[in-house]
């Protein structure tokens, strides 16, 4: 009697909200049955196995498990004990200093719910949708039991919400890899890029860090470009050089061109004095024509060098988009200076024509004069 009296005394002795220790003695299906020390064992629910869903109580805890739990009942029949509460009491402070510290942690996802995904923070935490990925996702299934990296975004005690989120640590990532690549890009620098995007103005190149360069028209080619699809293609892999860097705006300004050769390089490979050349007149100026030979490669032909006679202005002879011969008279490649001549192939033409006649005079007694006629008096006018 005196020690059932004793057992008694004891047994008042526990309180809801006390924490104790014990060992489990038995696993049912929706229950555990552990020793706290009492004659009466203490029974610990399903549901007060964890913050999730528990389909059996041999998921959470197995015989012989040493636990520590928080009273959740007491009355002469049980003790009612919790795992959860105990858990969820440490987890509480633990995201709280996550939370004030803005820590990066994992945690494997347990469940996809609708507009979501579960994990298990010792709590339940929620990851919505729009906070999984910087992106759109369609389906979450393949999320299931991988871990992620996330950051505490919202917690309330009261209501029991612990929000998290996962596109939080991705945009972090990305703005860090940005500030990075800001920080080391220079003008002048020659680097590796991705078109992303063709615009009527010119090209937004991929260069790293989620930074996009704007390469402009005027600098895709050495050419007259009239749209950027006739140089590039999305998804395309080239080189460019960095002209400018706006770090504040993250403005970027690139050059596809000054990564190409130039068309004055090696001009003199592709021309000689003496060459013949197929042009087209580009413009008319005071003291000449200029003709474009190659492409990006325009030549001068002074007005000296026009005709054969005296003109007073290169319009008498010339206009804009005529096509011409013209004879080189002169390379600089590092000068980028060509002069030509269409006076010099006349006189050529004509000396050519000369010697013709000559060879015929001398088989057939005539007389140059008499055989040219008014042949040659045009170039005398």
């Amino acid at each position: 009697m005196d020690e059932m009296n004793e057992q008694a005394t004891d047994f008042k002795e526990l309180s809801v909200g006390d924490t104790v220790t014990g060992k489990v003695v038995k696993v049912e299906d929706k229950q555990a049955l552990v020793d706290i020390g009492y004659k009466v064992e203490g029974i610990l629910p399903i549901s007060e196995l964890s913050s999730l869903h528990v389909e059996h109580a041999a998921d959470a805890v197995s015989e012989g498990e040493e636990l520590t739990l928080k009273v959740k009942k007491v009355d002469d029949e049980e003790v009612v004990l919790s795992k959860r509460a105990v858990t969820a009491e440490l987890a509480w402070d633990d995201l709280e200093a996550k939370f004030e510290s803005g820590e990066v942690f994992e945690a494997e996802v347990k469940e996809v719910v609708k507009g979501g995904l579960v994990v298990d923070v010792g709590l339940r935490g929620f990851i919505p949708a729009s906070l999984v990925e910087t992106y759109f996702v369609e389906e979450f299934d393949e999320y299931k039991g991988k871990p992620l990296t996330l950051k505490v975004v919202e917690l309330d005690r009261e209501q029991n919400r612990v929000i998290l989120s996962h596109r939080a640590v991705v945009e972090e990532e990305e703005s860090s890899k940005k500030q990075d690549v800001l920080d080391s890009l220079e003008a002048g620098q020659v680097i590796d890029g991705t078109v992303q995007r063709l615009t009527d103005f010119g090209v937004f190149v991929g260069i790293g860090g989620g930074i996009d360069g704007l390469v402009h028209i005027s600098q895709l080619s050495h050419e007259h470009v009239e749209k950027a699809s006739d140089v590039v293609t999305e998804g395309q892999e080239i080189k460019v050089k960095v002209l400018g860097v706006d770090k504040e705006n993250e403005r970027i300004s690139l050059s596809l061109k000054e990564t190409l050769a130039g068309p004055w390089e090696n001009i003199g490979e592709r021309a000689k004095a003496g060459d013949v050349l197929d042009g087209e007149v580009k413009r008319l100026v005071s003291f000449g024509a200029f003709v474009e030979v190659f492409p990006g490669i325009e030549g001068l032909v002074h007005i000296s060098q026009i005709a054969n006679r005296h003109i007073g202005t290169p319009q008498e002879v010339l206009e804009p988009g005529q096509q011409v011969q013209v004879k080189v008279l002169d390379v600089n490649e590092a000068e980028k200076r060509m002069s030509l001549s269409i006076k010099e192939l006349e006189q050529d033409e004509n000396n050519a024509v000369i010697k013709e006649y000559e060879k015929e005079e001398e088989h057939s007694g005539f007389q140059l004069g008499d055989i040219l006629g008014d042949k040659l008096n045009k170039y005398k006018q």
